[in-house]
């Protein structure tokens, strides 16, 4: 089990003099607003979200998207808004956390009109911060390793939709 302090060492190998206290507080955050929700596994939720935020240190990305991988989902989750994220990360982390949650966010009529639609939000995000889709794909990434602990229905939607 992945804890905060790989995340930690694997970004202060690449990265020296990396903001410590930034990731710290994302963690700890993260952890607090997700504390009574568990994973179809069983696992506490937060195994998600320090999941994510090893891929992208491993991508060797900046603090902002670590920071984002660990934040991820507390818009989408959690009474948490995207102003409470400004307040305590800062406007680039909240811009970042709020583009990872809005291109989650819709619905399809068709399998095509989705993949339409998933290229489309993808161009935008790409446009405004390129961090959104590597934070999206990290999040995918890490849904489709723990794939097992699904319904086999639940396995394949999930499957088809990140394809």
């Amino acid at each position: 089990m992945l804890r905060f302090e790989d995340i930690l060492d694997a970004v202060e190998s690449y990265l020296p003099g990396a903001d410590e206290d930034l990731l710290r507080r994302a963690y700890i955050y993260s952890a607090q607003a997700h504390r009574h929700q568990l994973r179809s596994s069983g696992e506490p939720y937060l195994v998600h979200p320090i999941g994510v935020a090893m891929l992208l240190a491993e991508l060797k990305l900046d603090e902002v998207s670590v920071a984002t991988g660990l934040l991820h989902d507390v818009l989408e989750d959690t009474e948490t808004t995207k102003e409470d994220l400004a307040g305590l990360f800062g406007p680039e982390v909240a811009e970042v956390v709020d583009g990872v949650t809005k291109i989650g966010r819709y619905a399809y009529t068709s399998r095509e009109a989705q993949q339409a639609e998933t290229f489309r939000k993808m161009l935008l995000a790409m446009t405004g911060d390129l961090r959104v889709i590597l934070v999206k794909l990290a999040d995918r990434l890490h849904n489709m390793r723990t794939l097992r602990h699904l319904r086999e229905e639940k396995r394949r939607a999930i499957a088809a939709e990140t394809m």
